[in-house]
């Protein structure tokens, strides 16, 4: 009798591991990305743009903003549930994983860990919903990988603050309504709750790109913003502040490569099994199969390593390293599944007929940014050595 082909997954059982509950989450994201995202998706890359606050409302109504955060309408789920959503939606593409990472794990987490009450209370049960979209704007033209060197200042005028600069590369950054922008103080670094409809803020959305085109992305210009005084974030000061709002960004990464991983993978295991050449399908060939069994192997450890790291965060252990082993691992396998798979596919792997490119093209902006490859690495290597190679 001819053998069942089985899904990636499958080999390793890992449905296994996961609770019904979990099992649950999962299973209503990943049918609002078949029904929702994917036959739309793209469309949506081809031409550069995406009906974002449609968008934001259908997965507030999903509960999938800031579903890992406590109260304010948030769900309060595990991260490993948070993760899996994560998966689901980078199944669908990298461009509406990362809306719904800036505006849960940065905007909100920002606001949830460091706001104060009034801040909490104002924006987290509305951006829960996505009536309200928020962006995080730390990032800029000349500083990337060195945060720490941000030009955008805030001084004190009287009672209020005064912002000057500008951010590159933020997601959301021209349909939010409040930004979490990041500026150099006479106190060191501080965050600030910015509503987009301040005088003196305006966003320019960024065109022209190959990746994430299923995504708005924009650069935030800070012309002598004028804001009160209590729109600081009174919880924290230093780096320390955005730094682990971008861990709780790169947790999210580390699940959500492994999807668009996976539908890479699926897609390629399909295309084999129909595809003929020679009088036989192509997936009969050695060469095929060992290529799909390598990508299976990858997928299956990338995936455990994410359920690792979620089960340490759910128990409060994870550290900053340890995110940076899967951020790296993961985002690095997942680009490598994207373009073997692509090969696999032939000429038809560069049509939007089929996911691979358009997945593939995306990896290439999640490999880079929440930290590039090269950072995550020098990150590993000083945990293992104690020396700071990065600096």
């Amino acid at each position: 009798m001819p053998v069942v082909p089985q899904s990636p997954l499958d080999l390793i059982s890992f449905d296994h591991l996961l609770s019904e509950e979990e099992r649950a989450i999962r299973d209503v994201v990943r049918t609002f990305v078949e029904t929702e995202i994917k036959p739309l998706v793209a469309d949506w890359f081809e031409d550069g743009r995406i009906p974002a606050r449609e968008l934001a409302r259908e997965l507030g109504t999903l509960g999938v903003l800031g579903m890992h955060l406590e109260g304010y309408g948030c769900q309060g789920t595990s991260a490993v549930a948070y993760g899996l959503g994560c998966v689901e939606l980078e199944a669908g593409d990298s461009g509406i994983r990362s809306l719904v990472s800036v505006q849960g794990s940065l905007a909100m987490y920002a606001i949830h860990a460091f706001g104060s009450e009034e801040h909490k209370q104002e924006w987290l049960p509305r951006m829960a919903t996505g009536e309200a979209i928020g962006c995080f704007g730390l990032t800029e033209a000349d500083f990337g990988s060195n945060p720490g060197g941000m030009r955008t200042s805030a001084r004190r005028h009287g009672d209020d603050w005064v912002i000057d600069g500008s951010k590159m590369w933020i997601t959301n950054g021209n349909v939010a309504d409040v930004a979490v922008v990041w500026a150099q103080t006479d106190d060191g670094i501080r965050g600030f709750v910015v509503p987009t409809d301040a005088p003196g803020f305006s966003a320019r959305e960024i065109h022209k790109k190959l990746s994430l085109r299923a995504s708005v992305t924009s650069e935030l210009v800070f012309d002598g913003l004028r804001l009160p005084g209590d729109a600081v974030l009174p919880g924290v000061r230093g780096l320390r502040g955005p730094l682990s709002c971008l861990n709780e960004a790169r947790f999210g990464i580390v699940f959500g490569t492994m999807g668009a991983a996976r539908d890479c993978l699926e897609t390629a295991i399909d295309y084999a099994i129909s595809r003929e050449q020679f009088d036989r399908p192509i997936a009969g060939f050695q060469l095929t199969q060992r290529k799909l069994a390598d990508m299976a192997l990858e997928l299956g450890k990338g995936m455990l390593l994410a359920l690792h790291l979620g089960r340490l965060k759910d128990e409060h252990l994870l550290r900053p390293e340890q995110v940076s082993v899967g951020k790296l691992n993961n985002a690095r396998e997942a680009l490598a599944i994207a373009r073997e798979c692509r090969g696999i596919l032939g000429g038809n792997g560069i049509t939007l007929e089929y996911p691979v490119i358009r997945h593939m093209n995306n990896l290439e902006s999640v490999y880079t940014y929440e930290g590039t490859n090269e950072m995550h690495t020098l990150v590993v290597g000083e945990a293992l050595t104690g020396i700071a190679a990065y600096r």
